[in-house]
Order: structure tokens, then sequence, then C-alpha cells
């Protein structure tokens, strides 16, 4: 057996670099790092030795750096992913968040954080954190439960069964997730006589699973049986490429189809059997057809509060669900009927066994009335001194978006009202991180999506209170060259959940900075601030001037950053539904109080 003597750290990074998509490329499209003790003596002289090979890429937080690689992968619908690593401490916890939003979106990615020594010879060492009983512990162990594997790479030949196992993970299409292996910093620079065979290219095939065929003939009775079915399309259409074959299904059996946050973009926005955004930030069309059906059909959900409108949603007293999905924990959620399969596979044969069987026509006024309803509150304002609503934020931005622009965002108002008043035209081009709803992730993610897809208008979405959690990356997608707009709505503070918190009964309390303890008014010129790290930046009075500049973006040379001040009360008066946040039992005041029995009446009516 032909060896060759490498550092764990240069077997890593060698390994990486070998590990193949089906189309030729490599699976690992680059390393996001951040160097300090812990990783810059091995994994950085790693790095150095292949950079022809395998891109460093150079982060201003761990975090943000994780949530570009996170982006670039769901953009690419898993088919590639990054690594991110990072030196012990401080700088492997701040992407214990990123860890946990990969993790619950489903979505690969590879952290290497540096560890501690293997040796214990110099414990403890600068930010090594000791557990009183037990030995073993580090700050890693955080990772243990936001990764889908987590191993500790305290030997150099460890790398020989982790990597694998590492690999395994982040291209099923069931498992997949994030992977974690806390690198001793000692154990990275160790040598060892690999295998020269563990180094050759592999390729990685994406499974796609068939259903069990007692699983597919449940799913055909069930359907030949139903009068009312609907279809929930998530993510998980995305990553299987299934929107060709859920296009097909719809159309051949009248099926009407909702999208959750997830599976935005699945159909066309003004397809027929579209039907809308559900749920919780859904369309009244959308949410009109579920509470009516009687077979609730998802496809790569899984099923989250406000696809289910937390499980009151679904009304008709006969409704069954039947969950086609290639993650066998998704599919038996609430007594559903599960089809564990691809879903790509799976609607292709659910068809082909239902035949010709076609349900009622599709109740095209209910979609109508939504749209008319959506135009309405998109429409720019008649009063132009006036503070326009995000509503209009997002209509001004849908007259501006060509063909191939992609909107996306995270946290706060917007991804509600992008959900239901969106317009995508095109799959992939609608991007929400909905799964855990991550202030900072806007910024980086839209650095993530341009770097996946180049030739996309990638037009980023994110109010203030996001903005200064986490606005960093912006310097890096100017270094790197790297296009992308980013609309700032600054309503002065967190205005959605100050909206969540007086509808709940609840005073206006720590949210608006004028309700704040502070003591001097916040007064942030974000134009000044992103100009400052090389943006072309700048503030708008009103929808109009924000159209015009939106279109002057799109064939400007560099990131433009465009700010506009906006109302953060208004909410939109079409579509939504209710939400299972708990009112406290007993209060002071009267409106928590009448809030609370709102409240327990909607309670009665989830199954």
């Amino acid at each position: 057996m032909k060896t060759v003597r490498l550092t764990a750290a240069q077997a890593m990074v060698r390994y990486l670099a070998s590990q193949m998509t089906e189309e030729g490329e490599s699976f690992i499209a680059g390393i996001w790092a951040i160097f300090g003790h812990g990783n810059v003596a091995g994994m950085g002289e790693a790095l150095a030795g292949v950079k022809d090979k395998l891109t460093t890429y150079r982060g201003q937080n761990e975090q943000s750096m994780a949530h570009a690689a996170i982006a670039y992968s769901k953009q690419l619908r898993r088919r590639r992913a990054m690594a991110v690593t990072s030196s012990i401490g401080p700088g492997a916890t701040n992407m214990v968040t990123a860890a946990a939003l990969a993790h619950v979106n489903r979505l690969p990615v590879l952290f290497i954080p540096g560890d501690v020594f293997a040796n214990r010879g110099p414990d403890p060492v600068l930010q090594q954190i000791e557990d009183f009983g037990d030995g073993i512990v580090t700050v890693n162990d955080c990772f243990r439960p936001v990764s889908r594997y987590f191993d500790r790479i305290m030997r150099p030949e460890h790398l020989l069964t982790a990597l694998p196992r590492a690999m395994r993970i982040m291209t099923d299409p069931a498992e997949c997730g994030p992977v974690t292996l806390a690198f001793c910093q000692d154990a990275q620079a160790e040598a060892y006589d690999y295998p020269e065979s563990f180094f050759e290219k592999k390729t990685w095939h994406r499974r796609r699973p068939r259903p069990d065929e007692h699983e597919l003939r449940r799913a055909v009775d069930a359907m030949k049986a139903a009068q009312k079915p609907v279809i929930v399309a998530g993510g998980g259409v995305h990553f299987s490429d299934a929107t060709e074959e859920l296009k097909a299904f719809a159309e051949r059996h009248r099926v009407p189809v909702v999208e959750t946050q997830a599976g935005k973009s699945a159909l066309p926005w003004d397809h027929d059997a579209n039907f809308g955004p559900v749920g919780v930030t859904g369309a009244s069309s959308a949410n009109a057809v579920c509470t009516d059906a009687d077979l609730i059909i998802g496809v790569g959900t899984r099923f989250q509060d406000f696809t289910t409108g937390s499980w009151a949603l679904f009304r008709n007293p006969e409704r069954r669900i039947l969950a086609l999905n290639v993650q066998p924990y998704d599919s038996t959620k609430h007594d559903a009927i599960p089809v564990v399969c691809d879903a790509k596979v799976g609607l292709s044969l659910l068809s082909e066994a239902l035949g010709n069987q076609r349900f009622n026509e599709l109740p095209v006024t209910l979609k109508q009335d939504w749209f008319a309803g959506a135009d309405r509150v998109t429409a720019a304002p008649e009063d132009a001194n006036t503070l326009p609503t995000d509503m209009q934020v997002i209509g001004a931005v849908q007259r501006a978006a060509v063909d191939n622009t992609v909107v996306m965002c995270a946290a706060g108002t917007m991804p509600g009202e992008l959900h239901q008043l969106w317009k995508a035209g095109r799959p992939l081009s609608y991007h929400m991180e909905y799964g855990f709803s991550c202030m900072g992730y806007e910024i980086a993610g839209g650095l993530g999506i341009k770097m996946a897809e180049p030739d996309r208008d990638v037009i980023v979405m994110v109010g203030d209170g996001s903005y200064m959690m986490m606005n960093s990356e912006l310097a890096t997608a100017v270094a790197m060259g790297v296009k992308i707009t980013v609309v700032i709505t600054d309503n002065r503070g967190y205005g959605c959940i100050n909206r969540l918190q007086t509808a709940t009964g609840g005073a206006e309390f720590n949210n608006l900075y004028e309700h704040t303890s502070q003591t001097n008014a916040m007064q942030i010129d974000f134009a000044a601030h992103a100009a400052s790290m090389g943006a072309r930046a700048l503030k708008v009075a009103s929808i109009a001037e924000l159209e015009i500049e939106l279109e002057t973006a799109r064939d400007a040379e560099k990131v433009t950053v465009i700010v506009i001040g906006t109302d953060p009360y208004p909410t939109p008066d079409v579509g939504g539904f209710w939400w299972d946040v708990a009112v406290p039992e007993v209060s002071p005041r009267t409106q928590v109080n009448e809030a609370r029995l709102r409240y327990e009446t909607a309670l009665k009516e989830r199954r």
C-alpha cells in the first residue's frame, strides 16, 4: 500500500478537495476562514498549500461567514457545500448559531473549529473552558445538538473514518445537515502516513429513494377517496429539483398547490394551480383552500407552525394528512400517511398510479380576489410625503425586479410580508431563511447566493434591526467584487415584534427605540455606515425614488445599499392566519386579559 506523509490538517484539505459532484465539480466549493490560535498554524498552513485547488475566503465574523456558506448551498439545492474554520474559543462558539440555522433548514455545511490540545500538555490554554466534573468537555460540545454528525479529531488517523462519515451526511438527502469536526490543535500539526488511495477523487451520487410499495398504495387509496385535496409544497420540492414534476402533477390531476416559505417559487405565482403562500403569513386564497381540504398532501415540508396556522388551519373534520418526504421523521407527523421517498420520484409515481383522475375545477375567483388585495397594499402611496409601509417597499422592489432577480430575507417584518406578497416567477427566485429566522443572515446570505449564481440579480431585504445585528460581510462583498443590492427599511427598532407585543395585549416596551430606557434618541446614518465599508450607498425619501435607484443599482458595478424610512405600525389587511403565541393568563392590563380570551377561543379551533 502506497502512503504519503502529511499532517492531519494537510490530509483534511487534500481529502476535501477530492470530493466531487456528479457534475464534475468539487463538492466543497471553498473554505471560509478566520484564523487564530487553534487553527492558524495547522489549518492555515494546509489551506495555503492548496489555494489553487480549494479557495479560502476571509470573513469578518465567524457566524456571518458561515451564513454565507449556508446560503450558497441552499441556492444550489444542496448540490455543493462549503466548509468554515475558526480558532478555539469565541471563534468557535460564534458559529453555533449558524450551525443551528443549518440544522433547522437541513442544509450541508462543514464546521472545523479549533479545539484544545489532545495531549493536554499545556492545559488550560487561552480561551479553554474547563468543566470541573468532565475532563473531555470543550466549548465545541455546544455543536453537538446542532450538528447532524459531530466528531473530535484527536489523532491524525481519526480522519480516515471521520471524513467519509462527514461527506455521507452532507450528501444524504434525508440526513443532510451541518457536520462539526472539532480539530484539536496539536492533532492538526501531527504527521501520519496516509494511504494514497484515501485522496483519490470520489463522486458522491445524489440518492433518490423510491417509495415503499405498500406506502404508495396507501397514498393512492387516500387520494382516490379524497374530494378536495391540496398540495403543500415545501423546501424539499426545490432540493429534489421536482418543480416540473409538481407542475405536471397539479395540471394533470387539477390539485391546488400552496407554498411554504421554503417552498415558495416552486410554481410561478401566476400558474393556475398556485394558490399562493399558506398559513400565518399566507394568502386568503391558499388558506381558504386548506381550511376546506379533506386531504393535505405535504411534499417536502416539515409542517412548521407558520405553515399550519399552529395546526388550526386544516379545519375539515374529515381531513387526513399525506406526507411525501425523504426524511421518515417528517413523514409521520400528526398521524400522517407516510410516503418516504424523493419528491421528484414520488410525485411521478403517484401521478402514474392515479392515471387520469382529476379533482374539482380550481376555484380561480379566490386567486383573483387575493391578487386584487395584494396589489392594493403594495401599490405606491398616493401621498409621497408620508412614510411608506413595508408592503409598499415590496411593491417597489417587485416592479423593479427582472426575470433573473432573487429576493432574499430572513427575519423581522419582511419575511412575512414577502411570503404573502412577493410574486415569484421562477424556481429559486425567492430565498428565505425562515426555519431559524436568524437576524443577521441577510447580507451574508446575499453574498452566498451571488457566489452560487453570479449571473443572478440579488436583492437583499433587511430591516434596521437585522442590519445592526450583523452587517460586516458587506465589506467582504465589496472586497470580493460580489455585487448585490441591499434595501434597508428603517423603522427605528424591532417593528415586527412591537406589533406582536401589542397584538397580545402588551404595552409597547423595549422594541422601538422610543420605547426603550435609552435616554438619547438613536440617530444612525445607515447610508454613511455602508459607504464607510466601500458600498455605493444612499438614502431615498419616497417609493418613487426607491424605484429609480433600484434600476440604477442593477447596472452599477459594485454593491449598492439603499436606505428608506418606513412606518413601523401597518400590517397587511389581506391574508394571514392565527399563530399560537401564548398570552398570560393573568395581568393587570385589560388589553392582556382581552387578548387571553381571544387566545382561548382560537385554541378551540386546533385539531
